[in-house]
């Protein structure tokens, strides 16, 4: 699996692509609403990662 940063880098270069290619307000509504879907997407995947990791470690401690 490929860092946060990393992810967080393909999603922001992929909304930019779009909002170059956009030829309408419409299109760059799309491409923000697509790319904060992705965000939020990515960042509850995340956090969801982390708060395992966080329970594994408090486990461990007793």
């Amino acid at each position: 699996m490929a860092s946060y940063s990393a992810q967080v880098n393909v999603i922001h270069k992929k909304f930019q692509n779009a909002v170059k290619k956009a030829k309408s307000k419409q299109a760059l509504n799309k491409a923000y609403s697509v790319h904060k879907k992705d965000h939020e997407r990515l960042l509850k995947s995340h956090l969801r990662e982390e708060t395992a990791m966080i329970n594994k470690a408090k486990k461990k401690l007793g």
